[in-house]
């Protein structure tokens, strides 16, 4: 076989090509958008988790203390020993450090709670109560 035969034979004509950047255009726009939102799904889960943590470590403060940390008090009493009425008698450290929520902002504790006996929650990507989708709230009565 010839050089000029063997050069003929092995490329791609434009149609060729044009077909697969359209298959591939095709394959993006199906693939992109559901890799886009894993980061968001992936904050909803540590939230939860972060939620779940905190609700233990209020039912040991309970457990230790006969009543959960008032609404003065907050989440902070897991960390710190309140000084705010009523002062708990066999306090101890719960949790190291108070986290906030993945998007930054403090998770919100509300003692009565409105769903429960206390309530722990996020207000989501929106940092604001309500919300659909990401913005939504996310909080202890979900787990």
């Amino acid at each position: 076989m010839s050089p000029i035969a063997l050069c003929r034979r092995g490329g791609f004509t434009l149609i060729e090509v044009m077909v697969v950047i359209v298959i591939l255009a095709i394959l993006a726009a199906l693939i992109v958008p559901k890799v886009m939102s894993r980061p968001d799904e992936a904050r909803v889960v540590a939230a939860r988790q972060d939620i779940s943590s905190l609700m233990q470590a209020l039912k040991l403060y309970k457990l230790d203390n006969r009543r959960y940390p008032t609404n003065e008090q907050g989440l902070q009493a897991l960390v710190t020993k309140p000084t705010i009425v009523p002062i708990p008698e066999n306090w101890q450290s719960y949790i190291e450090k108070l986290p906030k929520d993945p998007w930054g902002s403090p998770y919100q504790y509300v003692q009565p709670g409105l769903r429960g006996e206390v309530d722990v929650m996020s207000y989501g990507a929106d940092g604001q109560a309500g919300g659909t989708g990401f913005d939504a709230d996310i909080g202890s009565w979900d787990l």
